[in-house]
């Protein structure tokens, strides 16, 4: 059962969001015996919630409620991932895939959740680290040349043991999560969430034998870069911001510990999310 209830909503409310449907929609939840807060950082305010200091926010709450994408539920997973608040999405934007609850059902899923009725999923991190450099992310790992159409040379090695040496534009190490991200868009299979795998994706590679493959995240992946177009390659996780890369680095992917804690309603279904998301069995005579 929550009842403090902390909440995270997309920093510019004026892309995207509907204010009137979120003012609404946080009217609604402390009607039913909660007590709602926001960290102080939050630029949305909402005379129903409480400011606290982020401090103390983060020991208050026992669940965070995210309205917007799943890219605003990435950016509040990376900033209270280290104290394991489980994050429930409430979708406002597009495709999301993480955010499954919309503004048409959120009170009947809201009242269900907070009667008790709902699941913890845990999904995991990928961790990049190289020099004294760690990153981390929900989605994917991304080594790219930094120069659109230019290919950069590298060696994968997984478990110690090379895989291959070749040139591409870059490479992805994408989650299950992440395989309807951006892997999705540069050719990647889907996973299901459930699945304790990686999805390792050639960008445009010169081999054309060169093909995705999917490998167990409990495996030690390394990428060895040696040459490309510019001064260094680049490293980007979850579609933040690029990080420059020498080339003769070695970057360490492994599983992070910690797992982000998705709340969702007991009737969630991954493949409804696939079929709404991506038309897929859509009519195509009413096309």
């Amino acid at each position: 059962m929550f009842k403090e209830i902390g909440i995270f909503v997309k920093e510019n409310t004026s892309q995207g969001i509907d204010s009137n449907a979120l003012d609404l929609m946080i009217d609604f939840i402390s009607s039913k015996d909660t007590n709602l807060y926001f960290d102080e950082s939050s630029s949305y305010k909402n005379e129903k919630a409480i400011n606290l200091k982020h401090e103390e926010f983060v020991k208050k709450v026992d669940l965070i409620i995210v309205f917007g994408g799943d890219g605003t539920l990435l950016n509040s997973a990376r900033k209270y991932l280290e104290d394991q608040i489980p994050i429930l999405g409430v979708n406002m934007g597009n495709v999301g895939f993480l955010t499954d609850i919309s503004v048409d059902n959120f009170e009947m899923a809201m009242e269900e959740i907070l009667d008790g009725k709902f699941k913890i999923e845990e999904r995991n991190l990928v961790s990049a680290k190289f020099n004294e450099n760690h990153l981390y992310g929900l989605n994917e790992v991304a080594i790219h040349s930094g120069a659109y159409a230019q290919l950069m040379r590298y060696r994968l090695n997984v478990n110690n043991k090379v895989v291959y040496e070749q040139r591409s534009d870059g490479l992805i190490v994408a989650t299950p999560t992440g395989s309807t991200a951006y892997s999705l868009s540069a050719g990647g299979p889907i996973i299901h969430p459930s699945l304790d795998v990686w999805t390792i994706l050639p960008m445009l590679p010169q081999s054309l034998s060169s093909r995705p493959f999917v490998i167990s995240s409990d495996e030690k992946v390394e990428v060895e870069l040696f040459d490309g177009p510019s001064d260094t390659a680049k490293i980007c996780v979850d579609g933040q911001d690029d990080i420059d890369v020498p080339y003769g680095a070695k970057i360490s992917i492994s599983k992070m510990e910690k797992t982000l804690k998705l709340v969702h309603p007991e009737d969630n279904d991954f493949f409804e999310a696939c079929r709404e998301k991506l038309g897929w069995s859509l009519n195509i005579s009413n096309n």
